[in-house]
């Protein structure tokens, strides 16, 4: 348990940056479900739809730093070849 002021104050610090990550991760999964759904489904303009806007979403959690810069760019490459293979 945090005793001095500053392990206190770290410590709330920390649940309020837990809570807005949690957040910003799960909106970035409901991006990612959605392109998932559209290749899954199929329909190649949809998915195309999709992609376009999970990825500034996938950046913004490389800027807030949630998602490592490689991670991101893996997941989006692969998720462009599977939507460019459809059709």
């Amino acid at each position: 348990m945090a005793n001095s002021p500053q392990a206190k104050k770290r410590a709330r610090q920390n649940e309020r940056r837990l809570a807005v990550n949690k957040a910003r991760r799960s909106r970035i999964r409901t991006y990612l479900r959605k392109v998932e759904e559209a290749i899954a489904s199929g329909d190649k303009d949809v998915a195309a739809g999709a992609l376009r806007a999970a990825q500034p979403e996938l950046m913004r959690g490389v800027t807030k730093g949630i998602l490592h810069k490689n991670t991101v760019a893996r997941k989006m490459s692969r998720l462009a070849n599977r939507v460019k293979a459809i059709g």
